[in-house]
């Protein structure tokens, strides 16, 4: 037969520095960590394009392996695309903010 579970059994799960640590944060601390977390992604977005442009001319010199481009080109075009859909959830989202009715 199958045993009941009691609450006193599932109440261990929620631990108070978990919920301690999500309380913690002002509005302005978790604003600043989304926008330095963003401005860390396009930091990042930035630094693979000059790597493709480095790989590329690596390339016509004969340096580099077709690859090995390649591979830099994809990643960088990926790392975009990611921005690009971030930047437009952010602006939809602002837009849906602002057709809410007070």
């Amino acid at each position: 037969m199958i045993q009941p579970i009691t609450l006193a059994q599932v109440s261990p799960l929620n631990t108070p520095a978990i919920t301690a640590k999500t309380q913690a944060a002002s509005p302005s601390e978790v604003t600043e960590s989304f926008g330095t977390m963003l401005k860390n992604a396009l930091d990042s977005v930035s630094a693979q394009e000059k790597a493709v442009h480095q790989v590329n001319n690596q390339y016509l010199v004969g340096q580099a392996d077709i690859s090995q481009v390649m591979i830099v080109s994809q990643q960088a075009e990926l790392s975009l695309q990611l921005v690009t859909q971030v930047r437009n959830k952010a602006v939809e989202a602002y837009q849906d903010i602002m057709r809410m009715q007070i």
